[in-house]
């Protein structure tokens, strides 16, 4: 995803893609562990995600306190 795209949206929308992100995170994982993944490079993909998105998240959750 994008940074654009999660810029745009507000702390509510951004805690739950964080929440799908981990979900999905997780499932690639399980999918490791079984040997069912075929492409790991999604492994990679999806932990970035999640870090840029909490990044912004962070990031608006500080501004909306000051």
């Amino acid at each position: 995803m994008k940074t654009s795209e999660l810029r745009a949206k507000d702390v509510a929308a951004l805690e739950k893609e964080v929440a799908d992100l981990l979900r999905a995170h997780f499932g690639l994982r399980m999918q490791k562990a079984t040997q069912a993944l075929s492409n790991h490079s999604s492994l990679r993909k999806t932990r970035r995600d999640v870090a840029r998105a909490k990044t912004i998240l962070n990031e608006k959750k500080k501004g909306a306190a000051k």
